[in-house]
């Protein structure tokens, strides 16, 4: 049996610039954006979207929408963005005050739900059943999709979603998500497109761009097709239809949390301060030497500061992040390697 695969569009994918690669993206247009935070974003075709005039009405798919100045920010303070669907909204001013102003319609979806409506959307699945979300708003609709000018009515709210049960446990039925386009950013690329991500930066790209109907790279490198090792290739090229080389990156970090020297001085720490690392420390106390365990946003990326030094465990962020370590000093920073607190750690 022959299958022919229409997902690549030209053997030609190296494009001279974001402009020249996004001329076809319309208002009203889909659009799924790799990164988490601010790492890993496609900065330059962010920038592109900001540059176009002629722009609005986008859907916009992204675990977040940057910050008040900086990734999607530029673009949702330009009000260009009609819909963002992400897991989460803080970091962003900004898109609080849009929502609550009935400017911006919004759904939330659950991160781990997010990844795989993306990973789904790209694998040809319609929908999927998961726990997650069961019994709450999520399942039950509800949730206020866009707001009334007033800050109180509701405008458009979140559908009911359907439930079935498997083996004696409820799940509820998630469609997936695929886009328009997507933007994704790697770090190094060959001229058949396959790429290669750097650490943490990966997080959504992979997913958006299996999702996109037209999948649109930004690389830091290009290399000649066969230098890359194919069994170190994260994306297959048949996924990516146009690729540039990024003109500039400022790789920003939005907390920049460094090793503060001995953790059992008080001297400079705050009240605040004290309280956080008194739980930390209480929270470090459940972990036994051979654990795996997850550290979540907040406190919990604390606790790596107070494990026992002699147990042998492994931490892992929520971000997907596995072997996680305590706080860097200013040399060991890495803006591609950050924890779910949004915090930068060595490698």
């Amino acid at each position: 049996m022959l299958t022919i695969i229409k997902k690549s569009f030209s053997s030609q994918k190296i494009f001279s610039s974001a402009t020249a690669a996004l001329a076809d993206l319309k208002s009203g247009s889909r659009v799924l954006v790799g990164g988490f935070g601010l790492c890993g974003i496609p900065e330059n075709l962010i920038r592109e979207l900001s540059n176009r005039n002629d722009l609005n009405d986008l859907t916009v798919v992204s675990n977040n929408c940057g910050t008040t100045n900086d990734g999607l920010g530029i673009v949702l303070k330009q009000k260009k963005i009609k819909r963002m669907i992400a897991s989460y909204v803080g970091e962003n001013s900004e898109f609080e005050a849009q929502y609550l102003g009935g400017d911006l319609e919004l759904e939330l979806v659950p991160q781990g739900t997010l990844a795989e409506k993306l990973r789904a959307g790209g694998a040809g699945i319609p929908a999927f059943y998961t726990p997650t979300g069961y019994a709450t708003i999520v399942q039950e609709g509800g949730f206020p999709i866009k707001l009334g000018k007033d800050k109180k009515s509701v405008v458009i709210a979140s559908d009911k979603k359907e439930v079935k049960e498997f083996d004696g446990k409820n799940y509820v039925m998630e469609r997936s998500i695929t886009g328009d386009f997507a933007l994704i950013k790697g770090w190094k690329a060959d001229t058949k497109g396959n790429i290669v991500f750097n650490k943490t930066a990966r997080n959504f790209n992979h997913d958006c761009a299996t999702a996109g109907k037209i999948t649109v790279a930004e690389v830091e490198e290009i290399v000649p097709e066969g230098q890359l090792n194919p069994d170190e290739i994260h994306l297959p090229g048949i996924y990516v239809h146009r690729l540039i080389k990024g003109e500039k990156y400022d790789k920003k970090i939005e907390r920049r949390t460094l090793f503060r020297g001995d953790t059992n001085s008080n001297s400079s720490k705050s009240v605040d301060d004290l309280k956080r690392e008194r739980i930390a420390r209480r929270a470090a106390q459940e972990i036994n030497d051979g654990m795996y365990v997850n550290l979540g946003i907040g406190i919990p990326t604390l606790v790596p500061n107070f494990v026992n030094p002699n147990f042998k465990i492994e931490l892992h962020s929520e971000n997907g992040m596995l072997g996680m370590g305590p706080y860097p000093t200013e040399d060991q920073i890495n803006p591609d390697l950050i924890n779910a607190g949004i915090i930068e750690y060595f490698y």
